[in-house]
């Protein structure tokens, strides 16, 4: 009864947000308020340095936070629970496409940065630590650094090339310059990080050669995601060119800075608008930074351990993609950007918006990426994280007291009640992708909850949204245009190809045969 009542609520003020606008921002602020205000607020008395509250752990923001402390639990071997992610038969979303996967893979590489120990080196320290700004500041493209900042820019001071990022044209398309060339990394990209890639496609020069110097390791992981940070570098660059036109007495600073803050801010108006709001079973979000400025959760970002564990969804992606007509395996796919090139900005997303993602469930995970979800068991145990059921509580949900409580799978209920000798003992990580979804959600409940409260409180803290920053002047007359025009993917995508798109042209996270139920 309660749901019904709320799905009731929901769906009258969406109907009467479209007619009022002050009553959907007033609506706007109490969902957004009341989603965040599920957990604690920052900062969080644990981090990842100590089991105990420390200076340090309130400090030092290269150990990940966690918002609940460490507990010693008592798990089963962890190849018993591979059986539970390995797909059988491949089960599709209803409503993801495959441009589902990809936002939500650039977006959470870029400030998501557990730091990978070197081979034969004992993993404890550092799966604890993130290397990321804690920003969500587009570091995939810009780089996490001032001095990886400086060797991604052209720094020109000549006409029409001011404020711009390097690039390079590839069959009349703007690409980022290429990373390597045939003696290794090229010079000038040297303090770049290293792409994180397995070692032998390293030895394949036809997928090297055609990795792309960026500001992340992880921002040439597919295809996809290479899409991804070539369409918001393209934004950069075109917005670089609008801000020197209009304003012909600045130097390459300053159009370079605004027109980074200006795609920043875009940046996160697709996080809230298009991605948060595929995420929600019914309430729709607009971007309004004013919520954040006197909020009691308006704190400084720092990730926490569990945010960058509910992140790995790896059933997301389908068995095979296909680009410009041919289906590729997944295997196929890492860190070939041969096939972007093939292809080209513009059909790379028509093709992913028209096939759908997969199911976030059990038993759905591609045997190629089968040990990404063993290394995310350990990362878990590593980390001493509480239970399953100990998040839920947290979060505000109720303890499940059985094991058909997790899931309506018999199957899975089995696979639990095998597994753990109580439901109490399920691990987080696993608990995570053993529930049933949410009702016209891709998430299921506790992961639905936990990615909103992070994504939000962590979105609209951005300093850039922030009360005396927030104005036109930050941004010019035109940027501030811009911002306010802007609310999906498919906005930016059309300001960025040389053939427009037409009314057939699909670009979108939700399928477009999707139907609320």
């Amino acid at each position: 009864m309660k749901e019904f009542i709320e799905s009731v609520i929901t769906k009258a003020a969406n109907s009467v947000s479209t007619v009022w606008p002050w009553f959907r921002r007033k609506a706007n602020r109490i969902a957004t308020n009341r989603i965040i205000n599920k957990c604690r607020h920052r900062p969080h008395p644990w981090s990842m340095i100590h089991d105990y509250v420390s200076w340090s752990s309130l400090s030092e923001k290269k150990w990940s936070a966690r918002h609940l402390p460490a507990i010693q639990l008592n798990p089963p071997k962890r190849n018993d629970l591979e059986n539970l992610f390995k797909r059988a038969k491949q089960r599709l979303s209803s409503k993801s496409t495959c441009l589902f996967p990809a936002f939500a893979q650039y977006l959470t590489d870029g400030f998501i940065r557990t730091r990978m120990p070197d081979k034969d080196e004992d993993p404890s320290p550092k799966r604890k630590q993130n290397t990321s700004t804690h920003q969500l500041d587009l570091s995939s493209l810009y780089g996490r650094t001032p001095e990886q900042t400086r060797v991604l820019r052209l720094l020109s001071e000549t006409n029409r090339q001011k404020g711009r990022l390097k690039s390079q044209m590839i069959n009349n398309e703007e690409y980022p310059p290429f990373l390597y060339d045939g003696q290794g990394i090229k010079s000038e990209f040297e303090i770049l990080d290293e792409p994180l890639m397995p070692e032998a496609l390293k030895e394949i020069p036809a997928i090297r050669l055609k990795i792309f110097a960026v500001g992340g390791d992880r921002a040439n992981a597919s295809p996809q995601v290479a899409m991804m940070n070539t369409l918001f570098l393209r934004e950069h660059n075109r917005m670089a060119g609008v801000i020197e036109e209009a304003n012909k007495v600045w130097d390459d600073e300053r159009v370079f800075q605004v027109s980074r803050n200006i795609t920043i801010v875009l940046f996160l108006k697709i996080v809230i608008e298009e991605y948060i709001n595929h995420i929600s079973p019914s309430f729709k979000f607009i971007a309004d930074p004013s919520i954040a400025w006197n909020a009691p959760w308006n704190k400084p970002n720092w990730l926490t351990t569990e945010f960058s564990l509910l992140y790995r969804w790896h059933q997301l992606i389908p068995d095979d993609n296909w680009w410009g007509g041919k289906n590729y395996s997944v295997k196929e796919t890492i860190m070939n950007n041969n096939l972007l090139l093939k292809v080209g900005l513009k059909r790379g997303f028509i093709d992913m918006s028209d096939q759908y993602a997969g199911e976030i469930c059990p038993f759905n995970t591609s045997p190629d990426l089968l040990h990404l979800e063993k290394m995310a068991i350990d990362q878990g145990r590593l980390c001493n994280l509480a239970s399953y059921s100990d998040y839920r509580h947290y979060v505000k949900l109720k303890r499940p007291r059985k094991f058909s409580d997790v899931s309506s799978n018999n199957e899975v209920v089995n696979f639990l009640q095998s597994a753990y000798q109580s439901v109490d003992d399920i691990e987080f990580y696993v608990g995570l992708f053993a529930e049933d979804l949410e009702r016209n959600s891709p998430l299921s409940p506790l992961l639905l909850r936990m990615v909103a409260v992070d994504a939000f409180s962590q979105a609209l803290t951005n300093p850039l949204l922030s009360e005396h920053v927030w104005k036109e002047e930050t941004f010019t007359k035109e940027g501030w245009k811009l911002i306010g025009e802007t609310r999906t993917l498919r906005n930016i995508l059309n300001r960025n190809v040389e053939e427009k798109l037409d009314d057939s042209d699909y670009i979108g996270i939700t399928h477009k045969n999707w139907k609320p139920n």
